[in-house]
């Protein structure tokens, strides 16, 4: 295979799975998408045909290659024939993640990669007992893919390192950037880091610490600016003179206190959810969620375009 794949299989085309139809489509690759629910295919070609509009008027972040084309396909099949990659991004539970792969390596042709959205299955677990497990690998995204390039990559048990290569060569050669982790653990990196932020965030809104507008807005107009640029470990290379030696030495005491006091998550209690919807509508000011997303996408567009025009004094890219 070449580094960028001249035929790709979406299988799924959800929320994920139809942006990375738009990641293929915009590299230039041809993309055969399907899914077990019609309404969900046609759906995701019309949301498809929006975002090829937008991007001529919005560069995207990965620049406006030839567009590659987006077929809807009639079976599972159909979509995987002749093709030289295949994204998965169907249901996440471990049996559903285990059928679709079964059919995949048969259907698919044996030098395909099979790539899994999934964002916390290990895929020794999915891939176990298939003659084709030495192909099938993990690519988790930052949802949504086609904005936000950063890709977990992880193979299971069986997958080959020649595997791991190709899909990283792949992911960049499509506009991704490829994170690789070296073993499983639940949840990946970015749903654990991001799940960390979130049980806090719910623990301080539980026990009456700050409104959930006040904590979205240290992240929002506070941590969020720095993260942007700097991770846990570059922002704090950058908080003292000294780097991060310094930072860790010099604040140990009071780091370590503040990791002490991270307490229990609170329970997701039915009427604590509706408490926590009832804030987030209150802060949204009745802005269809649609608006906001594409609001969002917009400026992590312009976010990581900026980043790439401007970046890291020894890294070119992201």
């Amino acid at each position: 295979m070449s580094e960028r794949p001249r035929r790709v299989a979406v299988i799924g085309t959800g929320v994920i799975g139809r942006s990375w139809s738009r990641v293929f489509t915009r590299a230039g690759c041809d993309v055969q998408a399907w899914d077990p629910q019609p309404a969900a295919v046609s759906a995701a070609v019309a949301w498809h045909t929006r975002e090829v509009a937008r991007d001529r008027d919005e560069p995207a972040p990965a620049g406006n290659a030839s567009d590659g084309r987006l077929t809807p396909m009639r079976t599972l099949q159909d979509a995987v024939a002749g093709v030289d990659y295949v994204q998965e991004s169907g249901p996440e539970s471990l049996p559903a993640k285990r059928a679709i792969f079964a059919e995949l390596d048969v259907a698919a042709p044996p030098r395909a990669i099979l790539a899994s959205s999934t964002s916390a299955i290990d895929m020794s677990a999915i891939a176990d007992g298939l003659s084709g497990a030495q192909r099938c690998i993990v690519a988790h995204p930052v949802n949504p893919p086609h904005v936000v390039p950063a890709v977990e990559v992880l193979g299971g048990r069986e997958t080959t390192a020649e595997t791991v290569d190709e899909t990283i060569r792949v992911l960049r050669a499509v506009g991704q950037s490829p994170v690789i982790l070296t073993r499983y653990v639940p949840g990946f990196l970015v749903n654990r880091l991001q799940m960390a932020l979130v049980r806090e965030a719910l623990s301080l809104l539980s026990s009456g610490v700050a409104t959930a507008d006040a904590i979205d807005a240290v992240v929002r107009d506070g941590l969020g600016l720095r993260w942007a640029l700097l991770g846990p470990f570059g922002v704090a290379n950058t908080n003292a003179d000294g780097g991060v030696r310094e930072y860790l030495t010099r604040y140990r005491t009071s780091i370590e206190g503040l990791m002490a006091d991270l307490g229990e998550s609170p329970p997701l209690e039915a009427s604590f959810v509706e408490g926590v919807g009832q804030a987030t509508d209150a802060m949204e000011a009745g802005a269809p969620r649609d608006e906001v997303r594409e609001w969002r996408d917009r400026l992590v567009s312009r976010i990581v375009a900026l980043k790439r025009a401007d970046p890291h004094p020894t890294r070119t890219s992201d």
